[in-house]
């Protein structure tokens, strides 16, 4: 069954693509629970934008924490202004709680919540999480039709979130290796979707790179 949360330049459309099976995973986490992120030379946002989005993981979770203290076990990511909740709660009204207040936060644009209303998980899982996350982000560099430094990888009880700004093409293409990784029980797509011609356009702007070779100066 595939249901997409994709947001596209004028309009959000909450899309999320799943790949069979429920989950979620991750005390409170900045950036997610086993997150590979991207390198800021080759990142598709803006260094603006880069550092605005770290700026709200960490006022987003610091609120979390002062309003529901331990009682919860969330997990904080947000590329280009757009929030992803991910970890376990222990009841629904709770996870509304947390949404409301990642809402309310500076210059967050929108969030997808997909906590789960269940026990915390395990520091096995976290860590298999963390496995699983390598593994993507590895299959993605390995993909020589791909930019992997335009995708942010999160993993959760198993299921993998992948974020970025991106083509049709590559949001297909990653979540084909996101789910042919073993232990892949779940892919979810949260991108911001561009155009070839956009791309085109962002890959014509990137400034060449500076030269440290005083021989290649002269």
């Amino acid at each position: 069954m595939t249901f997409q949360i994709v947001r596209t330049p004028c309009a959000l459309l909450a899309a999320v693509t799943l790949a069979g099976g429920l989950a979620a995973c991750a005390p409170l986490v900045i950036g997610g629970g086993a997150v590979m992120g991207t390198l800021v030379a080759t990142d598709r946002r803006t260094a603006g934008s880069q550092v605005e989005d770290e700026g709200i993981e960490f006022r987003t979770a610091s609120r979390i924490r002062e309003i529901l203290g331990d009682n919860v076990h969330v997990n904080v990511t947000s590329y280009n202004r757009q929030v992803l909740l991910t970890g376990e709660v222990p009841a629904a009204a709770d996870g509304q709680k947390v949404e409301q207040i990642a809402l309310g936060v500076e210059n967050v644009r929108s969030v997808v919540n997909d906590l789960g209303v269940m026990p915390n998980s395990t520091l096995s899982q976290r860590s298999n999480d963390t496995f699983i996350t390598g593994k993507v982000r590895a299959s993605l560099v390995d993909a020589k039709d791909l930019s992997a430094n335009a995708f942010k990888v999160v993993t959760e009880r198993n299921v993998v979130y992948l974020m970025g700004r991106v083509t049709e093409r590559e949001a297909k293409r990653a979540t084909e290796i996101a789910r042919g990784v073993n232990g892949v029980r779940k892919v979810v797509r949260v991108f911001e979707t561009i155009s070839e011609e956009e791309l085109s356009r962002a890959a014509v702007r990137q400034p060449a790179p500076v030269s440290q070779d005083p021989a290649a100066q002269q």
